[in-house]
């Protein structure tokens, strides 16, 4: 089986396990699944969130998604419990397409890790 061709299906796994857990079946969009990650990585769950605190979480994710493949590296917890990332590389320019299917692949690599799909 092509690579595209099992990111696709485990990609479509893994919405619908998370949209029906999360959204009541609702389709989670790809942002919704980045913030998801970040709530996961913060382990703050029941806490209200603002506007900011939402970007923060997305960038906590986008860092913690995108570690592996050396773009990122974990540096500290501060003393709220939000962890801290350094730019090992700059990312590459990438057209929209890429950078969708980059953060796909990066996601669904995440839940495999945590387990969550297979």
């Amino acid at each position: 089986m092509s690579r595209d061709i099992q990111l696709k299906e485990r990609w479509d796994v893994l919405v619908e396990k998370l949209s029906t857990q999360f959204a009541d079946g609702d389709v989670l969009e790809l942002d919704a699944i980045i913030y998801l990650v970040g709530i996961q990585e913060l382990g703050q769950y029941h806490k209200k969130y603002k506007k900011d605190d939402k970007l923060d979480l997305m960038h906590i994710s986008i860092c913690r998604l995108l570690e592996p493949y050396g773009y990122y590296e974990f540096d500290y917890f501060d003393e709220e419990g939000w962890p801290h990332y350094i730019v090992k590389e700059e990312l590459p320019t990438l057209k929209a397409g890429e950078q969708s299917v980059l953060m796909k692949e990066a996601i669904v690599n995440y839940f495999i890790e945590k387990k969550y799909i297979n």
